[in-house]
């Protein structure tokens, strides 16, 4: 019994370091179980370098039915070097449950996931909000009704309206439910807004135009950038900096830390080579360790009558420390990159569950997947560099909302 108490006891700080080595939330859970104290003192969400997961609606064309709350599931995926991915269908095996509160009942849209958080619209009320889905704490951010495009808001009993900048800088007016679904593109953080800390910051692309609009922790309304620039097709935290690339492969750089606020434009760099414009293409972009920015062009077509889109190739390159220009990457070593609604990331894999050299994809066609009338087939899978594969995931599963990587 002395050996029981003395393990029930273990130093708080010690027991978060062993959880650490944890890379499966369902051995995780099982560590919590072990004692009440032990419970008590690990934190709701893992702290080891883990694998993304993919975070699932439940409902589904074949099997869609409106109830007070919405379930959603956490697929951690097998992708260790001898198992072989369901393409199909989900299997209860590496998938966990778990109710979002007022997915259903707001009508809520995902547009960002990083640092354990997911960034939601509400179709009904065009409220922004973060929720952490492992503690179920929500904080809100500035409404689409505060971005720079909106000129009006007016509530009505016919049907709310909205007043705004069109993508040709002329005021027009629509309807709030076509605002909603479409105005946000994609919403990044820069950390966990644990305690709303006043380093704590957001980005959206937003609006006809996809502009960059800023958020700082204490603000009542986004701020758009200091270059009204368009087309921006992604954006990142890094190094105390934004950067972000437009629709032809420009990149941008903005200072976060200056007395006049957010100051910055285009990058002296010039575009990765034979990287041009195209609607079938998307660019991404991440940071890594050594200091250097990355550059995902992700191509997609439309293979056959049934597929919207499909992603069939990637082009990689890398902007080194202090230089102008970017070179091709054919190799990744031991990291992944991780693309969708969520934040660009790249991490390292982890042993005995993931090899590195892959690209891991969903879908983030905000038109397309904002539809309020028909479910479309997603387009998610892993890429692999070494030997050029593409492993589909749910191609024959159809979803209402989209699926997103949910990074903790």
């Amino acid at each position: 019994m002395d050996g029981i108490d003395r393990w029930s006891d273990i130093h708080q700080d010690l027991l978060k370091e062993i959880s650490k080595q944890f890379h499966s939330y369902d051995d995780y859970i099982q560590l919590g179980l072990i004692c009440k104290e032990w419970s008590l003192k690990l934190p709701k969400t893992l702290n080891g370098n883990q694998i993304p997961w993919l975070l699932l609606p439940e409902e589904t064309f074949k099997n869609h039915c409106y109830e007070d709350e919405e379930i959603y599931h956490l697929m951690q995926l097998p992708v260790a070097k001898d198992e072989t991915l369901d393409t199909h269908a989900l299997k209860e095996e590496h998938v966990y449950h778990m109710m979002l509160p007022n997915m259903q009942k707001q009508n809520m849209l995902i547009r960002g996931s990083g640092h354990g958080w997911l960034v939601m619209v509400s179709i009904s009320d065009g409220s922004i909000q973060m929720l952490n889905p492992f503690t179920n704490v929500s904080l809100d951010l500035p409404p689409i009704s505060a971005l720079p495009s909106i000129v009006k808001y007016q509530p009505d009993n016919h049907g709310d309206e909205y007043t705004f900048w069109d993508w040709e800088d002329r005021l027009s007016r629509l309807d709030s439910d076509n605002i909603h679904r479409y105005h946000i593109w994609k919403v990044i953080i820069n950390s966990s807004p644990d305690d709303y800390s006043e380093n704590f910051m957001a980005v959206a692309i937003f609006g006809q135009l996809n502009r960059l609009a800023f958020y700082k922790a204490g603000y009542k309304r986004w701020i758009e950038f200091p270059t009204r620039d368009r087309s921006f097709e992604d954006v990142i935290f890094f190094q105390e900096k934004i950067y972000a690339v437009n629709n032809y492969g420009q990149l941008y750089e903005f200072d976060t830390k200056t007395r006049e606020g957010l100051t910055g434009g285009i990058h002296e760099s010039t575009p990765p080579p034979n990287v041009r414009f195209s609607p079938y293409t998307c660019r991404y972009l991440f940071g890594c360790e050594n200091g250097s920015l990355l550059m995902l062009v992700r191509h997609v077509g439309r293979p056959r009558k049934t597929k919207e889109c499909e992603t069939y190739k990637f082009d990689i390159f890398e902007l080194k420390r202090s230089e102008k220009e970017w070179s091709k990457v054919v190799n990744l070593g031991n990291h992944i990159l991780v693309i969708g609604y969520n934040s660009s990331a790249i991490i390292s894999a982890v042993p005995f569950l993931s090899k590195g050299n892959q690209i891991w994809f969903a879908d983030n066609q905000t038109e397309l997947q904002s539809s309020a009338r028909h479910p479309i087939d997603q387009d998610i899978g892993i890429f692999d560099l070494d030997d050029g594969s593409f492993q589909r995931i749910l191609f024959l599963v159809k979803f209402f909302s989209p699926p997103v990587w949910f990074l903790p």
